[in-house]
């Protein structure tokens, strides 16, 4: 059983801060080294850093199998897209359908308010992202790099799938 709950307290923000620790570094230590993780959860992940992005107008949810936390998802609405910029579940619960779980959720909160599509970025050299994201029916609309400070670069793709 999939439970995709709204995180909206200084308490659920710290499970995604611990959630992310864990999912960053076993899966982008590989692509993009340990200083840039190190950097990026600093910076992106701490539970200060995702209340701040709350304010900013980014909801972020919890997504539970049973009743444990898995994984969560952040996304924010803008004019024509609702961008996605975090979904993220736990390696061990993978093919367990709690990503497509969440991207149907994400379709219908883009349907809500009335969006033509959903976008993100994905790094450029996460192959398993880029193929399930395709498979979803999203398209890769070109490359995007982004400077994040301290040396580091953001080297993604951006990818849409109309509603």
């Amino acid at each position: 059983m999939i439970t995709i709950i709204p995180a909206n307290s200084v308490e659920s923000f710290d499970i995604i801060e611990t959630l992310a620790d864990t999912i960053w570094r076993s899966h982008y230590i590989p692509i993009i080294g340990k200083a840039q993780v190190d950097y990026m959860l600093n910076k992106f992940q701490t539970k200060h850093a995702i209340e701040l992005q709350a304010i900013d107008g980014f909801e972020y949810y919890i997504l539970y199998f049973h009743t444990e936390p898995v994984g969560y998802i952040s996304f924010k609405k803008e004019t024509k897209a609702l961008f996605l910029s975090k979904i993220y579940v736990l390696s061990s619960q993978r093919g367990k359908k709690i990503g497509k779980s969440a991207m149907n959720f994400i379709n219908q909160k883009a349907k809500t308010y009335n969006l033509e599509k959903v976008r993100l970025t994905v790094n450029i050299h996460n192959e398993n992202a880029i193929a399930a994201y395709k498979k979803l029916g999203f398209k890769n609309n070109g490359s995007v790099v982004t400077d994040i400070g301290n040396g580091f670069v953001m080297d993604d793709f951006e990818m849409i799938k109309l509603i």
